[in-house]
C-alpha cells in the first residue's frame, strides 16, 4: 500500500469515527421503522422524516428529500426496503451538489493570490480559534507559508489561544493590546504578510457580536481596510459552526450571513453529537458550500469536506 493510499485511508477511518454517533442513531432507527416491511410505503417514510428532522437536518430540507424520495418510488414503481440507503446516499449527495458544496482542493489556495486572504467569523465557543490552528498547519504541511492575524481583540484569551496555536504550528502571529482596533490588526497582519511574500493570510475576528447590529459596521470596517492592503481581499469569509448545537447553529448562520458575505462553511465538533445531519440542512438553506468539517481534536481531525464520502459515512456504504 503506497503513502497516498495509507493517508487515503487514515482519513477515511477518521471521518467514520467523527460521524458514529450520528450513523448510529439513524442506523438503529432506520432498522426499526423497516422492520417487517418489504417495501418503501407512506408508513416507513413518516418515520424517516421524523428521524432525519431529530437528526437535525432541518424541517425544510426533510421535506425536500422525503418528497425526492417520493418521486423516486413512483417512477420505480417498487423500491425494496433494502435499497432505502442507496436511495438516501445518492438523493442527498445530489443536493448537496446542487447546494455548491462541490469537493474542495486539498488545503490549497489559487495561484493567482498572493496571499490568499481569509477572514474567519463565528461566535465564541464553536471552535473558530482551533479551526484556524488547524488550517494553518494544514496550509504549511502543503508547503504554503501563513501568517495569523488576532483580530479578536475584546478577549485577551483569544489572542492568547492564536498566539499558542501559532507557535505549535510554526507560523507568525500577529496581534496588539487588548482592545486595540481589530481593523488595524488586520491591516497589520497584512501588511507584514505582502512584504514577507506569504501564501496564506488568516484574520480571526471577534465572535461576541453574533446578535447585534454593530457586527455588520465592525466586519465591513475590517474588510475594507484589508482590500486597501490588498485588492479585493478578503478572498474568502468563512463561518465556523458547531455542529454539536444542531438547530442553534442554524440561528447562527442566519445571524452571521445577515451581517457579512459569508462565502464558505466549516462545521465542527461533528465527533462528538448525534447531530451530523445539521450539515445536510445548513448546506441546503443557506446554498453556501461547508469546505471544512472538524472530527476530532487531532491537528489532521479538520478535512475537505467531501460530499459523496461524507454521504457515505453517514449512510453506509
Amino acid at each position: 500500500m503506497g503513502l497516498f493510499e495509507i493517508f487515503s485511508k487514515k482519513k477515511k477511518e477518521t471521518l467514520d469515527q467523527g460521524l458514529e454517533k450520528t450513523k448510529e442513531n439513524i442506523f438503529s432507527r432506520l432498522t426499526r421503522a423497516v422492520a417487517g416491511k418489504s417495501s418503501v410505503d407512506d408508513d416507513v417514510l413518516d418515520q424517516l422524516e421524523e428521524i432525519l428532522v431529530t437528526s437535525d437536518v432541518g424541517v425544510d430540507t426533510t421535506l425536500k428529500i422525503i418528497e425526492r424520495i417520493e418521486k423516486r418510488v413512483a417512477r420505480d414503481k417498487y423500491v425494496g426496503t433494502d435499497e432505502l440507503t442507496r436511495i438516501l446516499r445518492e438523493e442527498i449527495a445530489e443536493l448537496l451538489t446542487e447546494n455548491n458544496s462541490a469537493d474542495m482542493a486539498e488545503f490549497t489556495v489559487p495561484d493567482s493570490q498572493k496571499p490568499y486572504v481569509i477572514m474567519v467569523v463565528g461566535v465564541n465557543g464553536v471552535g473558530k480559534t482551533t479551526t484556524i490552528g488547524k488550517l494553518a498547519y494544514q496550509f504549511k504541511q502543503n508547503g504554503l507559508s501563513v501568517y495569523l492575524g488576532a483580530a479578536d481583540t475584546f478577549r485577551a484569551a483569544a489572542v492568547e489561544q492564536l498566539d499558542i496555536w501559532g507557535k505549535r504550528v510554526g507560523v507568525p502571529v500577529i496581534k496588539q493590546k487588548m482592545g486595540a482596533d481589530p481593523a488595524s490588526v488586520a491591516f497589520d497582519t497584512l501588511s507584514s504578510a505582502k512584504a514577507n511574500g506569504a501564501d496564506v493570510v488568516i484574520i480571526d475576528t471577534a465572535g461576541r457580536l453574533h446578535n447585534k447590529v454593530n457586527l455588520m459596521n465592525e466586519l465591513t470596517k475590517i474588510k475594507n481596510v484589508m482590500s486597501k492592503v490588498v485588492p479585493g481581499t478578503p478572498n474568502e469569509v468563512l463561518l465556523v459552526l458547531d455542529g454539536s448545537t444542531g438547530q442553534n447553529a442554524f440561528e447562527q448562520a442566519k445571524q452571521f450571513t445577515a451581517a457579512t458575505e459569508v462565502t464558505a462553511l466549516a462545521i465542527t465538533k461533528l465527533d462528538g453529537t448525534a447531530k451530523g445531519g445539521v450539515v445536510i440542512g445548513i448546506s441546503d438553506q443557506f446554498k453556501i458550500p461547508v469546505k471544512y468539517i472538524g472530527l476530532g481534536e487531532g491537528m489532521e481531525d479538520l478535512q475537505v469536506f467531501r460530499r459523496k464520502e461524507f454521504v457515505d459515512s453517514l449512510f453506509g456504504e
